[in-house]
């Protein structure tokens, strides 16, 4: 049986009237124990045994948590049941199935506290469940069986995690050992250590002397349980997790109430960067950088783990010792500093005042400062009152700036002495003009205007007129300068700092409607290439439309532009001109575009006689770029004196209802291209004209499912896509449910193919579960099924042969079974 086909099965059982379910479950047992036999892993005659046999016990199996059947399975004390349930855990993972011991891991606990180890089963044979974890558990899942009723598990967890284990563990395990055995077992622990190659043993040079003295005293388990420090390492969870980090298994999470102090003794023991083992390939320092991820990892551990990865501890470490950054042996990256300050001034654990006078480089700090904290900003400020307004003092700190290895706070009071023997700057170093479009610096650049920018405004605007026009437009794309300081930066770079700053995708809103209230040629034309404008203003630019009012005929350099633009990637920009009238505008597009829609060229034509006369109508016409019936038709009316009004006339036929949807039914290509030129040509579907068709039966096929991704789609076409579900859903599917366009009862009734649309209805219900929404379409289930259905089972049994090849939707598939039933008891 496939997925499906199980969860058609399930449902059908739970919408069945009690006598027909039972009826249904005898009828199709064979089925239904394939079905809970892929649920749980287990095999079909183990189900039986959990269940029994009677109807009711195996439906209501299908209705019960998978984890708490696994878990009420492994508590029988069953041993083949439990052989059983860990051969699950090997099987593929999928919505249906259940990873047994991954998503329960108190199954194998469960399973030792049931069991009863004078039971030869256990492990009697090589396939015994005793045999099968020897060989197949890892050291995680042997941690469990340390204190478990085995003592060969025992003994073999001990020798196999030896070094791993803290040695109040190691005591627990041999106490186990010995009262499970006697002093026999823990005889031939302490004899067969001494056998063990030197790389497997268990790591604690004090426990064979520790195990001889036990095996002198009276009681050997009293012996071992005296000699354990109390209240150490008692939680399962935090043993687990200690074991998990010391293998280097992923992910780990620190347990709660894990006391710090006995991971720093366990440290000590065993370092846990160290080798342990033969051909480890874990990489140094990531079990130290696990701990050091763990909140209030002492700062010892952290320290190591920076030592052996500082770029990843740097990254993720909770917190990092100031130390490791600043002091004289501290000489952190730009990259350390990128991952930590930001993160660290914020949090609270770096104070910046320390950072700018402790932590060097001065450029890795002033790059890396997170210039949006308030505080930092005020803290830079105080710092740069030494610098004051004159130039030469800003000039001379950008060029020391990316040579400085002391602090910030150096950086700043060395540039402010005004005398000394070093050289100071009265211009830019090495200028630089802008870039087009607009590129991040990696240099010195950011390091200095970010700083620049905490200080007074009086300061930046004395300071502007000497910045490069490479810094020019770094400041005014990347940074945030205050109205008055943008202003001073024009009064003293003029237009070209203006252009530069329009030649990015990268502004804000507020700076986008400052450039573009310039109403600036260059600017618009900078704007119109990198900025990402809406489709309204490069309609407003390629019409000249002015954003302080008037009209003017669109600039060459915009025309530059748009001769520029790549077709295939940017289209809809030359598409925005179609209703501009501009004469260079409208060459420009009929020269570099073909126009499939015809009420598109004809908005194009209207538009530019409108604006610059029959002449200029001639001109795009002698192009000879235009259908030849269309150039034939417009030259017959360019000496007509109600040319313009016939053109018009033609317009408004083209871009009727009715021709849109001639062109969406009958264009050369697949409905989905015909929709994408009709909006890529700046028209909108003729949403009316379409529902129209639809009703009347003429709306060609695959045209509902090319517009259903459209937020504006009528309800009408989207429950008409529904007709074709696919048959993993579709996104358009979700979207209609969320925002109500669609209702759930829609997919059963007019969703298909059947199969498709069951598929729907379970994935959006598991989205949805409980909601309210959800519950008329089980009551509608209910209702079709006893209508056609009612307690006939060969008319259940026929929906279900029929559901996975049925292409109509799920109520005709109901009717089809019950009619199918009828004919052929």
């Amino acid at each position: 049986m496939t997925d499906s086909s199980r969860s058609a099965l399930c449902l059908a059982l739970s919408l069945a009237e009690p006598a027909a379910a039972d009826a249904l479950t005898e009828r199709l047992r064979p089925e239904l124990l394939a079905a809970l036999a892929d649920r749980f892993g287990l095999s079909q005659e183990l189900v039986v045994r959990l269940t029994g046999p009677e109807p009711a016990a195996l439906r209501a199996a299908l209705a019960t948590d998978a984890g708490e059947f696994l878990l009420a399975a492994a508590s029988t004390g069953d041993p083949v049941l439990a052989r059983a349930l860990w051969s699950a855990q090997f099987r593929p993972d999928d919505d249906v199935r259940v990873r047994a011991m991954h998503r329960l891991p108190g199954l194998l606990p469960a399973v030792f506290r049931a069991a009863d180890p004078a039971d030869p089963a256990w492990d009697d044979g090589e396939d015994s469940l005793v045999a099968v974890l020897g060989e197949e558990a890892t050291e995680v899942e042997l941690v469990l069986a340390l204190t478990g009723p085995f003592p060969g598990l025992i003994a073999q967890s001990l020798v196999a995690l030896g070094p791993f284990l803290p040695p109040p563990v190691v005591l627990d395990a041999c106490r186990t050992l010995a009262e499970l055995t006697g002093a026999e077992g823990i005889e031939a622990l302490a004899g067969g250590i001494p056998r063990l190659p030197r790389h497997a043993r268990l790591g604690h040079p004090w426990l064979p002397g520790v195990l001889h003295a036990a095996l002198e005293a009276p009681d050997t388990a009293a012996f071992l349980r005296e000699r354990r420090p109390a209240g150490e390492w008692t939680d399962p969870e935090q043993l687990r997790a200690l074991i998990a980090l010391r293998l280097g298994k992923d992910p780990t999470v620190k347990p709660a109430g894990l006391d710090w102090e006995l991971i720093l003794r366990e440290h000590e023991r065993l370092p846990f960067d160290s080798e342990t083992r033969r051909g480890s390939t874990f990489r140094p320092g990531g079990r130290l950088l696990r701990l050091a991820q763990w909140e209030g990892c002492p700062a010892a551990l952290v320290r190591e783990s920076f030592r052996a990865d500082p770029g990843g501890t740097a990254r993720w470490a909770a917190e990092l010792p100031f130390d490791t950054l600043a002091g004289p042996d501290a000489d952190p990256t730009w990259m350390i500093l990128h991952h930590t300050l930001g993160r660290g001034i914020r949090e609270g654990w770096l104070p910046v005042e320390r950072v700018l006078t402790e932590v060097r480089p001065a450029a890795y700090v002033l790059d890396t400062l997170p210039y949006d904290h308030e505080p930092t900003r005020k803290a830079l400020a105080a710092l740069l009152t030494p610098l004051g307004t004159d130039p030469v003092n800003w000039l001379t700190c950008y060029a020391r700036t990316g040579r400085a290895r002391g602090t910030v706070a150096e950086l700043i009071a060395d540039a402010a002495v005004p005398s000394g023997r070093r050289k100071r700057h009265t211009s830019w170093p090495r200028p630089l003009e802008a870039e087009f479009p607009a590129v991040r610096s990696d240099s010195s650049r950011p390091a200095f205007l970010g700083m620049f920018q905490c200080a007074t405004e009086e300061a930046q605007s004395a300071v502007v007129p000497h910045l490069d026009a490479r810094a020019v437009q770094h400041l005014l794309v990347y940074g945030n300068p205050t109205p008055a300081v943008r202003d001073a930066v024009v009064a003293a770079h003029g237009l070209s700092a203006q252009v530069a700053m329009a030649a990015t995708d990268e502004l804000c809103e507020e700076k986008l409607a400052h450039l573009l209230d310039l109403d600036e040629p260059a600017v618009d034309a900078q704007l119109f290439r990198c900025a990402d404008l809406p489709r309204g203003e490069r309609e407003r630019l390629l019409a000249g439309r002015l954003r302080g009012g008037g009209t003017r005929p669109v600039a060459d350099e915009l025309l530059a532009v748009l001769e520029e633009t790549s077709v295939s990637h940017h289209r809809d920009r030359l598409t925005a001109g179609l209703e501009s009238g501009d004469t260079g505008v409208a060459r420009t597009i009929v020269g570099r575009l073909r126009l499939h829609v015809p009420a598109a060229r004809l908005r194009l034509l209207t538009a530019v006689w409108e604006r610059g006369g029959p002449d200029a109508v001639r001109e795009v016409l002698a192009m000879d770029r235009l259908p030849a019936l269309l150039r034939r038709h417009t030259e017959q009316l360019l000496d007509a004196p109600d040319g313009p009004a016939r053109l018009r006339a033609r317009l408004a036929e083209e871009e009727s209802p009715e021709r849109l949807l001639a062109f969406l039914a009958h264009a050369a290509g697949t409905p989905a291209e015909r929709v994408h030129r009709l909006l890529a040509e700046g028209m909108e579907p003729p949403w009316p004209a379409l529902v129209a068709a639809l009703g009347a039966g003429t709306l060609p096929d695959g045209l509902p499912e090319a517009l259903v991704d459209r937020p504006d789609c009528p309800r009408e076409l989207l429950v008409a896509a529904l007709a074709a579900v696919p048959e993993y859903g579709a996104d358009w599917i979700g979207r209609a449910l969320r925002c109500g366009k669609l209702a759930p009862d829609d997919l059963l009734t007019h969703g298909a193919p059947a199969s498709a649309a069951l598929g729907c209805l379970r994935r959006y219900a598991r989205e949805k579960a409980g909601a309210p929404a959800w519950e008329p379409v089980r009551a509608r289930a209910e209702a079709l099924t006893r209508e056609h259905l009612a307690a006939n089972v060969e008319a259940w049994a026929v929906c279900l042969q029929l559901l996975p090849t049925f292409t109509g939707a799920l109520p005709e598939l109901v009717a089809t079974a019950g009619s199918v039933a009828r004919v052929h008891p």
